[in-house]
């Protein structure tokens, strides 16, 4: 298990690699249901859940690395409606604010929000890169950071992007993993062995990447990088 727990209500609701959403009482620990996703038999690689869940309204909203966002009745573990993104992974835990999901995804580079009730789209923003982490919503806007060293602002509403901060590493851009604009270079990671892969993961984290999920507190907003630095902003 790599996420965290969810709790709601006198029950746990918790995510395995084992392809399962677990729902247990607190106090017991006995199994109320659990939820079955995808399974990938060929190389393991689309399954699980990485993603915590949000649980809101007796729904619980959760991502899950078989490219799909989930609705969960909290109470009996039917599912309510699932959302594709393409068979890109939703690593980070969903917000959820005034009957919208917002949700990010990795190799398609798309920050979703999604109705809560329906889970019809209703934006999409390319970030440009791998997002891991999970939304911060305060005011307007939705905070998130993406694996080419920038947090993002966006409206909360349309999806316009309000502004962007730069991270100090992917000013330098020392790994060469990004275009001039930005673009994080899908193409650049060859991962032929261990050796290859132990470089690549280093030239990704080397461009000040955020994987964390930002936190914001009195107008301040505060999130972690992969260059060592933890960031306060206005």
């Amino acid at each position: 298990m790599h996420a965290s727990p969810a709790v709601a209500n006198g029950t746990v609701y918790i995510g395995s690699w084992d392809s399962y959403l677990y729902a247990l009482d607190a106090e017991t620990g006995r199994e109320k249901w659990r939820f079955k996703s995808g399974e990938d038999p060929v190389y393991h690689n689309q399954v699980g859940f990485q993603s915590s869940p949000a649980v809101s309204n007796g729904v619980v909203y959760v991502g899950c690395r078989d490219g799909h966002v989930y609705a969960i009745d909290a109470n009996t573990g039917k599912k309510n409606w699932d959302y594709s993104t393409s068979q890109s992974w939703v690593n980070g835990t969903p917000a959820v604010r005034d009957g919208v999901v917002y949700v990010g995804t990795s190799d398609t580079f798309r920050f979703h929000a999604l109705d809560a009730k329906t889970g019809r789209m209703l934006f999409v923003f390319d970030a440009r890169s791998l997002i891991f982490g999970s939304a911060a919503i305060a005011g307007d806007l939705a905070y998130f950071g993406a694996f080419n060293g920038r947090l993002y602002a966006v409206d909360a509403r349309s999806g316009k992007l309000a502004w962007e901060f730069k991270t100090d590493s992917s000013r330098k851009d020392p790994s060469k993993m990004l275009s001039a604009d930005g673009v994080f270079d899908r193409m650049a990671p060859k991962f032929h062995n261990f050796l290859d892969m132990t470089l690549n993961l280093y030239r990704m984290f080397s461009v000040g990447a955020i994987l964390s999920s930002p936190v914001v507190d009195h107008g301040t907003i505060y999130f972690g990088s992969t260059d060592g630095s933890l960031y306060a902003i206005h």
